[in-house]
C-alpha cells in the first residue's frame, strides 16, 4: 500500500515537472475566445450605424493572464460583395456579468473599413491589436458589441467578420488594479462656438491602494471635412499630452497611407489621414507615468484650431488603467515576428530573403540594455545575434538581424530570447515564438528589371542588394525621365537579393484619382524575355521583391500576367493593355454597378501582347467595373468611373 502511494506521489511529481518544464520552455497556454464569427456586416443607412452583439465567455477573475491579442479578420460576405467605403468601426464592452450585469461601454478598438470594390469574392485580410489593458474587464461573461457605421446599400454589399480574442494564460506583466474612463466620444474640433479644449477637461485620477503605475492608452482618429484646411480627416495637427497641468508628450495626428499592407484599393487608399488609414485596425497610444501622488490629472489639447466652417470631429477613446509594479527587473519577450512570416500585415517585406526581423518588448522594471538572440529556421543549426541598446520598462523596438532566411526544412522560424542585461529572464513563457514563411522564387543569373515611368517619373528610383546590404545595381530617385521604358540588365551570381522600387509622391506608378500622371509598370523578365515577376502599378510608397539566384530555378507561373486599365477615371476613352507568357483566350467585360448588367464584352482569341482603346463616350455617368478573364476566370476587377 505505502508502494502504491509512492508509486503515485511520484507520478503526481513528474507530471507536475513535466508541465513546470514545457512553461519553462517557452510553451503558451493560449485560448480564442471569438464573439463574431463570420458575421455578415452591413450598413444601416437610415440610421448611419449596426450594432452587432455578442455574448463571449472569457477565463474567470481569478485566472492569472499574460497578454491578449484582439484579431479582426475581414472577408467578402457570401453571396454579396465587399463594401465599398472607409467607415469608421468600433469594438466595445457593453456589459458584463450576463444579462443583468455592469454596464461597461468601454471602446477597445477602432477598426477603419478598406474600399473593397474591387476585392475578389475569396479575398481576406487580419489586423491585431494589443489589448491586455483592458484584462480587468475581459473576464467571465461580457458582451461585446462590434458597430459598423456608414450609409452605402446594403443589400448586395458588406463585410464578413470575425472577432477573436487570443488569450495568452500566464502570470500578468503587471497585476491590473482598476481601469478609469477619461475620454470617450466625438470632440468637435475647430468650432468656436464649442471650443475643444473646454471639452476635453481634465481629470482626475485617484491613486488606488497597491497601484504603482499609471497608463494612459489612447486612441484618436480625425473626421470631417471642413474648409478651407480638411479638417479633421486631411489635416495635419499635434496633440498634447499634459500630466498634472505639465507637458510630458505631444505628437502629430497624422499617418502616410503609402505603405499600408492592405493594397491597392477601389478609393483613394494612399491619402494620409488624421492618424487613420482605410482598411487599418488602430494602434493606441500609450503614455505610462509613476502613481508617486495621491492623485494626478490628465488631459488632452489639441492644437490651437479655428474653421469658418467646421465639420471636424476628434474621435477618441482614453482611459487610465492602475498596475501594480512590474512582477521582474529581468524580462524581456518576442512581441511580434516581421521577418519571415505570413502575416498578412507583413506582406510587402514577405516572402524574404534575408534580414530577419522582431519586435521585442521589455516587461521587466530594469531598463533593457542587451539580449541574446538565437534564430533560424525550426530543424537547422541556429544563428546567434546580440542586441543593445536602452529600453525602457514596457517600451518595443524592431529589431533586425543580419543572416539569410533558409529556404529549405521546415519554414517555420524561431527566435528565442535569452540573458535580459546579462541575467536570467524572470518569465520564460513569451521568449521563444515560431513563425511559419514562404519560400522566395529563384530564378536565373540573367534578369531585365522592364520599367515603363509615368508622367512623374522623378518621383522613382529602385536598388538590388544582396543579403550583406551592398547595392549592386540603382537607379537613383530624380534620374529616370516621364513616359520613358528602361530595360536594365540585372547580371547576377548565386545568391539572395531585394529589388526596391521607391515611388516618393506614395502614389505608385498608377493611381485612378491622378489620372495626368498617367500608368507606368515594373516587370522582372529572365533572358529569354519571359515574365518572372509582375508588380501592381498601384503600389502607393513602394515595391519590396526578394528572390534567389540559383540553379533550381523557379517555373514560369501562367499567372503572371502584367495588365491594366487606365485612365480608371475617364471621360471619353480609357486604354488597356496585356502582357503574358503564354497566349490564352482572354475575355474582358464592362459590368455595370450596382446591377452587374455586362454593357461590353470582348473576346480575344490567342492573346499574348496587345494594348486596346475602349470608347466609352456612349456611357452615361457612372461607375462600372473593369474584369478580365483567362481561361473563364477573373484575374483583374477595377473600378472605372465613367464621366464621374
Amino acid at each position: 500500500m505505502i508502494e502504491k502511494q509512492m508509486k503515485t506521489t511520484l507520478f503526481s511529481f513528474l507530471i507536475v515537472f513535466i508541465i513546470a518544464v514545457n512553461v519553462l520552455a517557452g510553451e503558451k497556454d493560449t485560448v480564442h475566445i471569438i464573439s463574431h464569427d463570420q458575421i455578415t456586416v452591413v450598413t444601416n443607412p437610415q440610421k448611419g450605424e449596426n450594432s452587432y452583439t455578442n455574448w463571449a465567455v472569457f477565463p474567470d477573475k481569478d485566472e492569472a493572464i499574460r497578454q491578449i491579442i484582439l484579431k479582426i479578420n475581414f472577408g467578402c460576405p457570401d453571396g454579396m460583395r465587399c463594401a465599398d467605403w472607409d467607415y469608421v468601426d468600433h469594438i466595445t464592452l457593453k456589459r458584463a456579468g450576463g444579462k443583468n450585469g455592469e454596464m461597461l461601454d468601454y471602446e477597445i478598438a477602432r477598426m477603419l473599413t478598406p474600399y473593397g470594390g474591387a476585392f475578389g469574392k475569396d479575398w481576406e485580410f487580419e489586423w491585431e491589436v494589443d489589448v491586455t489593458d483592458f484584462s480587468l474587464l475581459l473576464r467571465d461573461s461580457v458582451e461585446v458589441e462590434y458597430k459598423h457605421t456608414g450609409y452605402e446599400p446594403n443589400e448586395d454589399r458588406g463585410w464578413k467578420v470575425t472577432v477573436d480574442f487570443e488569450v495568452i494564460k500566464g502570470q500578468p506583466i503587471m497585476e491590473p488594479v482598476s481601469i478609469t474612463k477619461v475620454y470617450q466620444g466625438s470632440y468637435r474640433y475647430g468650432d468656436k462656438g464649442n471650443p475643444i479644449e473646454e471639452t476635453l477637461k481634465a481629470t482626475t485620477i485617484t491613486t488606488d491602494e497597491g497601484a504603482s503605475l499609471g497608463r494612459f492608452r489612447v486612441i484618436q482618429t480625425g473626421h470631417g471635412m471642413d474648409s478651407p484646411d480638411g479638417c479633421g480627416e486631411f489635416c495635419n495637427k499635434y496633440r498634447d499630452f499634459y500630466l498634472d497641468g505639465k507637458l510630458v508628450a505631444s505628437r502629430q495626428m497624422w499617418k502616410q497611407c503609402g505603405n499600408n499592407p492592405l493594397y491597392p484599393q477601389a478609393g483613394t487608399w494612399i491619402f494620409d489621414r488624421a492618424n487613420w488609414c482605410p482598411g487599418d485596425l488602430v494602434q493606441p497610444d500609450i503614455y505610462d507615468f509613476a502613481l508617486n501622488a495621491p492623485e494626478h490629472t490628465v488631459q488632452l489639447q489639441m492644437e490651437d484650431y479655428i474653421s469658418p466652417k467646421p465639420s471636424a470631429n476628434e474621435l477618441i477613446a482614453a482611459y487610465v488603467i492602475q498596475y501594480k509594479s512590474y512582477q521582474k527587473k529581468q524580462d524581456a519577450s518576442v512581441e511580434d515576428i516581421i521577418i519571415p512570416s505570413k502575416k498578412a500585415v507583413h506582406s510587402r517585406k514577405n516572402p524574404a530573403a534575408f534580414g530577419p526581423t522582431i519586435v521585442i518588448k521589455n516587461n521587466g522594471s530594469h531598463p533593457l540594455k542587451s539580449l541574446e538572440i538565437e534564430h533560424g529556421t525550426v530543424g537547422l543549426q541556429p544563428q546567434k545575434s546580440s542586441w543593445s541598446g536602452e529600453l525602457l520598462p514596457g517600451k518595443s523596438d524592431t529589431v533586425t538581424l543580419e543572416g539569410k532566411i533558409p529556404q529549405e526544412g521546415s519554414l517555420n522560424y524561431q527566435f528565442e530570447l535569452k540573458k535580459p542585461n546579462g541575467k536570467k529572464d524572470g518569465y520564460l513563457g513569451d521568449n521563444k515564438t515560431i513563425s511559419p514563411y514562404e519560400k522566395i522564387a529563384v530564378h536565373g543569373e540573367q534578369l531585365i528589371l522592364h520599367i515603363e515611368t509615368n508622367k512623374a517619373a522623378q518621383e522613382n528610383g529602385y536598388t538590388v542588394t544582396d543579403a550583406e546590404g551592398n547595392v549592386l545595381f540603382e537607379r537613383t530617385v530624380g534620374s529616370m525621365v516621364a513616359d520613358t521604358t528602361y530595360k536594365d540588365s540585372l547580371n547576377l551570381s548565386k545568391g539572395a537579393y531585394r529589388l526596391h522600387f521607391t515611388d516618393t509622391g506614395g502614389d505608385g506608378l498608377e493611381f485612378w484619382y491622378k489620372t495626368k500622371a498617367g500608368r507606368g509598370k515594373v516587370i522582372l523578365l529572365n533572358n529569354d524575355g519571359q515574365i518572372v515577376k509582375s508588380f501592381d502599378s498601384d503600389f502607393g510608397s513602394g515595391i519590396i521583391y526578394d528572390f534567389e539566384v540559383g540553379e533550381a530555378i523557379s517555373p514560369i507561373n501562367d499567372k503572371e500576367i502584367s495588365l491594366g486599365v487606365f485612365p480608371t477615371r475617364a471621360q471619353d476613352f480609357t486604354t488597356f493593355d496585356y502582357l503574358s507568357n503564354y497566349p490564352e483566350e482572354v475575355t474582358i467585360k464592362l459590368v455595370k454597378d450596382p446591377s452587374g448588367e455586362v454593357v461590353e464584352e470582348h473576346i480575344y482569341q490567342d492573346l499574348k501582347e496587345g494594348k486596346f482603346t475602349l470608347n466609352l463616350t456612349r456611357y452615361p455617368k457612372s461607375r462600372y467595373f473593369f474584369q478580365v478573364f483567362v481561361k473563364g476566370e477573373m484575374i483583374y476587377n477595377k473600378r472605372l468611373r465613367v464621366k464621374e
